[in-house]
């Protein structure tokens, strides 16, 4: 695991080998255990890498990055390939030499031999630039799901990439000006889109993506993996050998990423999905693993510590917890927010932050339970369609004159069970008459309609939802009415990679820890999609043949408890503690300077909020990481 980093001059101009080794120091908690740059100066191109090394396979001074292999092809790469002992086999008998036993060296000779037909021979997650010297032409790749990032920034002649955006800021002087259709998709969704940044001159390469470049530059971004394409002709199996098959598919996944030389160990927040995970590590570990876990001390609504102790013992691990109180969260908001490099909503990247930064202290990778939920179906929305069509069968004038007066009454906060499940009602009939996708995009939303005047546009609903329809048209087709699994392919590929693994990589390396995903193996995720979705959701169950594939695997107690989300409680923070950070942070002059804003809006919902009219923390703590992120010159 790794940080890399690279400028690309399309005229032949000089590399500057000091900017280089300043992106190695900011890279620098991505990999601790080693650095370098590798730089060459001709016309027509130029070209300059730089990386930071977390060593896992092979330890030795080898794995040194750039890696230049036969003197002819460089590589910079970020992660792990789980099968690369197979593949080395393979170019051995191609008549391929190594000279280490590290991944790296398999990648880059892979990649000198196939080029990009590569990549689809991985299992693993990367981001990587490989680059022929002899052809002057090379190719940028990101794993098929997206697990490992890589962003681009391009002005007029030179292009850069890096592991974060922290880093690419450094690289040269690039427009830093704000897309506006990115700020808008951030302000309704949390996050920016997989393919773009906050930035009009930036963007993310985009999951199972590649940029090829030569001398006369940059190619078009393509995708070489689709994974609805690459899941067709398979025949779904019935039930019984579905739930059979889903087990030794995890099984197979989970010993892949075990593989390293140095320790492994697993989060466990006591969910099913975690659960599983730390089954399948136990039983194929010698002795004892390792599991962490992170609990609230001052928030009992929020702590499974009790769950992820049940299944620790059940598994037989060494159990380490942290258990934290609302200051030790205040305290590293200001670190955390400072990490993000562009902004981002979602405020449980802190505790994935404080777990990693306790697991660092015992193993160098963990595994988690990241992806089930798109995967298997266990979001409340993908059990929304049939509960708002159920909703819909109770007679117009009960609903009309009866239930939804009387859900008006009730109370829209965390705070209280009634008031959680009278915003889950509310959120449900944001949607009432719209469309399977217009649905799902409803509900994926943070922000609200009645809460929609905080942007200062004359079209409220701009084309934000316009362009996510076409990604989804582009990335599963058509969604006909009832398809549950065209949804689920397509948060495997968009909400998945820009949130999900998106958080859980800042979060992690932030603290040098490699995080590895079983449930976004490639070969399970093509076994699983085509299954029927009423196999993931049906009967008022999510993940069904999941849970049911396990049970008397895992305990009932596990399996059959209600889904918590690995949250803060922000929401109460905003209303007391984090008062004053929002109120300096949050200027009505800073919200105007993006020219989407109304300022006095925004600072109506916050009181709101605070007044417990209204529960808004997602939307608020969106807003405090964006106005956080200008005031430290994001657009600098």
């Amino acid at each position: 695991m790794c940080g890399i980093a690279g400028i690309i001059d399309f005229k032949g101009g000089p590399i500057d080998r000091a900017v280089l080794e300043r992106a190695c120091v900011t890279m620098r908690h991505r990999g601790p255990d080693d650095c370098g740059t590798w730089a060459t100066s001709a016309e027509p191109i130029s070209l300059g890498m730089a990386a930071v090394r977390l060593a896992v396979v092979d330890p030795s001074p080898g794995g040194h990055q750039p890696f230049v292999y036969q003197d002819r092809w460089v590589l910079a790469y970020n992660g792990e390939v789980y099968n690369h002992r197979q593949i080395r086999d393979e170019l051995e008998r191609e008549g391929m030499r190594f000279e280490t036993q590290c991944d790296t060296e398999v990648v880059a000779a892979a990649c000198a031999t196939w080029g990009l037909s590569a990549l689809t021979r991985f299992n693993g997650m990367w981001g990587l630039c490989f680059y022929d010297r002899q052809e002057r032409c090379g190719f940028l790749a990101r794993d098929r799901f997206g697990i490992k990032p890589l962003c681009y920034a391009t002005d007029a002649s030179s292009f850069y990439f890096a592991s974060e955006f922290l880093t690419l800021r450094g690289l040269g002087d690039w427009d830093r000006s704000p897309d506006t259709a990115s700020l808008l998709h951030y302000v309704r969704f949390g996050f920016t889109p997989p393919d773009a940044s906050i930035h009009q001159h930036a963007r993310k390469l985009g999951p199972g993506s590649c940029i090829e470049f030569d001398a006369q530059g940059p190619h078009a971004p393509q995708r070489y993996y689709e994974p609805v394409n690459a899941s067709n002709g398979s025949v779904p199996p019935d039930w019984t050998e579905a739930r059979k098959m889903i087990r030794g598919k995890i099984f197979q996944s989970v010993a892949r990423r075990r593989v390293a030389d140095v320790p492994v160990g697993a989060f466990l927040s006591g969910g099913v999905d975690s659960s599983i995970i730390a089954a399948h590590l136990a039983e194929c570990t010698p002795g004892k693993i390792q599991t962490f876990s992170v609990g609230y001390a001052d928030q009992k609504s929020y702590d499974e510590t009790k769950y992820a102790r049940a299944m620790a013992e059940h598994v037989g691990s060494e159990h380490h917890e942290l258990m934290i109180q609302a200051d030790d969260v205040l305290a590293v908001i200001p670190d955390v927010l400072d990490h993000l490099g562009e902004p981002f909503f979602d405020s449980s990247i802190i505790p994935v932050a404080m777990v990693s930064k306790l697991a660092r202290e015992h193993v160098t990778v963990c595994l988690s339970g990241d992806g089930a939920d798109e995967l298997f179906g266990g979001y409340w929305r993908y059990m929304g369609h049939a509960s708002l069509d159920a909703y819909e069968r109770i007679p117009r004038f009960l609903r009309r004159r009866i239930i939804e007066p009387v859900l008006a009454l009730a109370p829209n906060s965390k705070r209280s069970v009634i008031g959680t499940r009278a915003r889950q009602v509310r959120k449900l009939l944001r949607a009432s008459s719209a469309s399977l996708p217009g649905r799902h995009l409803a509900w994926s939303q943070i922000l609200s309609r009645d809460v929609a005047s905080v942007l200062n546009l004359a079209d409220k609903n701009d084309s934000t939802l316009r362009n996510v329809y076409g990604s989804m048209r582009d990335l599963v087709g058509a969604i006909p009415d009832g398809d549950l699994n065209q949804i689920l392919a397509f948060d495997l590929q968009y909400s998945l990679p820009a949130d999900m693994l998106h958080k859980v990589d800042l979060g992690s390396m932030f603290h040098s820890l490699e995080v590895r995903v079983p449930f976004l193996d490639h070969e399970l995720v093509e076994a699983v999609l085509p299954l029927p979705a009423r196999f993931k959701v049906s009967r008022g169950m999510r993940k069904r043949i999941l849970v049911d594939a396990y049970r008397g695997i895992i305990p009932d107690r596990i399996l059959d408890r209600g889904k918590m989300g690995f949250e803060v409680p922000v929401g109460e923070f905003l209303r007391r503690e984090l008062r004053e950070l929002f109120m300096d942070t949050v200027t009505r002059e800073r919200l105007a300077s993006f020219g989407v804003f109304d300022p006095a809006a925004v600072h109506r919902v916050y009181d709101d909020h605070c007044a417990c009219r209204g529960e808004y923390a997602d939307l608020l703590f969106a807003i405090l990481s964006l106005c956080w992120w200008q005031m430290r010159g994001g657009m600098r």
